[in-house]
């Protein structure tokens, strides 16, 4: 039997409509209308007023395929005229755009980011006093100045923030971010009160946890597109993770879940930040790769990556011979990975990318002989597509959120 349509249901049916087409321009870049028609599988009025719709709200331009027009004209020879231009839609970064931020330890980094994921504008601040009050305030300053930026849009119409620690989404309270020496720190309530006292107002912000959104971006439009089932490991000062499942995040009962960089992996072994013993992180973090290296164990991060490239470079043997046991534990890790997710993909990001190219051959042999040979034999382990902006871009998604579920009422 048919279902009946009621009168109530179609402004909801409009509204995915809406959502479902530029959600496909968002991610997938300009599209002529005809494409549109087929991926969504609506007739081609729907569409047209659909398109029409949004460029009202000023997400879309619809403008000449003039690609298209070009290869008509030289098909039909000079004395033919150009053919009808076939109407291209494109996503409009000038115009709608999100906040997106990444607190690290000792630096924030923040994007104006416009839709269809261009990188419109950037700012990035260090800093010395890690408490949860002046880090709200130092995002509040540059999202002021961003905001004041001649690139801002008309629509700027959310903040996405990453946190390295573990996040309650529901109101952006950092339960526990140990590199950054918080303990429930509400810092969702202290941004919120930062913004209105710079005088800004009507912004949407959420806060989430750094690997959770470096997996989301590389998920969505970096190295994992078209897979369902990735982990992603970002190392640097702790070790950051997220996970996706069956094409879904997981996030756990409490939204906590993926904490890989507080796996126990070395019983008795030194002291993590979070009060335990043998963690990952402290096994495979910027900590444990410049004690290999001859650096002090505080060393600044870019310095870590400076030395790993360099003997990338120069294929320094006895360099790359003293990150043997940082190769290990990060081997012995990712067999845990591979047996308790079965993954497509592991994707390394952060210092793990530069470490990942020298050790790769032992990484692998000790994956090989820890994890199970069914799961091991669907697995990857690739470098991300984004780089060091997975993070960042992933903040960026997450601020899109309301956005693209529902357009009318984010850019009324």
């Amino acid at each position: 039997m048919t279902a009946r349509l009621t009168v109530g249901e179609a402004p909801d049916i409009r509204k995915h409509n809406l959502s479902q087409l530029l959600r496909l321009l968002h991610l997938g870049g300009p599209m002529r209308r005809a494409q549109l028609t087929d991926l969504t599988g609506l007739n081609r009025s729907t569409v047209a007023g659909l398109v029409a719709e949004l460029a009202a709200l000023g997400a879309v331009l619809e403008e000449p395929d003039l690609g298209l027009v070009e290869k008509q004209g030289k098909k039909k020879g000079k004395q033919a005229k150009a053919g009808r231009p076939s109407p291209l839609v494109r996503p409009r970064p000038e115009t709608v755009q999100v906040l997106a931020a990444d607190v690290s330890i000792g630096r924030v980094s923040m994007a104006l980011i416009g839709l269809g994921g261009a990188v419109v504008a950037r700012r990035s601040r260090s800093f010395t006093d890690s408490s949860a009050r002046t880090i709200a305030r130092l995002l509040a300053t540059l999202s002021k100045e961003l905001l004041a930026s001649p690139r801002a849009g008309r629509h700027v119409v959310a903040l996405g923030v990453s946190v390295p620690g573990v996040v309650r989404g529901q109101d952006g309270n950092v339960r526990f971010a140990p590199n950054l020496g918080w303990e429930d720190q509400p810092l969702g309530e202290l941004l919120d009160v930062a913004l209105a006292e710079r005088g800004i107002s009507g912004l949407r912000v959420g806060l989430a946890n750094d690997g959770d959104l470096g997996v989301l971006a590389e998920h969505q439009r970096g190295v994992a597109r078209g897979y369902d089932d990735v982990v992603f490991v970002e190392g640097e000062t702790g070790v950051g993770s997220g996970v996706i499942s069956g094409g879904l995040p997981l996030a756990g009962s409490g939204g906590y879940a993926g904490e890989l960089g507080h796996l126990t992996i070395r019983r008795g072994g030194r002291l993590c930040r979070c009060g335990a013993r043998g963690c990952w992180e402290t096994e495979i973090g910027a900590g444990a790769m410049a004690r290999a290296l001859g650096l002090p164990e505080d060393a600044d991060e870019g310095e870590v990556g400076v030395l790993l490239r360099s003997a990338a470079v120069t294929g320094n043997a006895s360099l790359v011979a003293r990150l043997d046991e940082v190769a290990e534990y990060l081997g012995i890790g990712l067999a845990n990975v591979v047996n308790a997710f079965n993954p497509q993909l592991v994707v390394l990001g952060g210092l793990l990318q530069d470490l990942y190219p020298l050790v790769a051959e032992r990484v692998t042999e000790v994956i090989g002989a820890a994890a199970l040979r069914a799961p091991m034999e669907q697995v990857q382990l690739v470098l991300p597509e984004l780089g060091a902006d997975a993070v960042l871009l992933g903040a960026g998604e997450y601020a899109w959120r309301e956005v693209l579920a529902d357009p009318v009422a984010a850019l009324s």
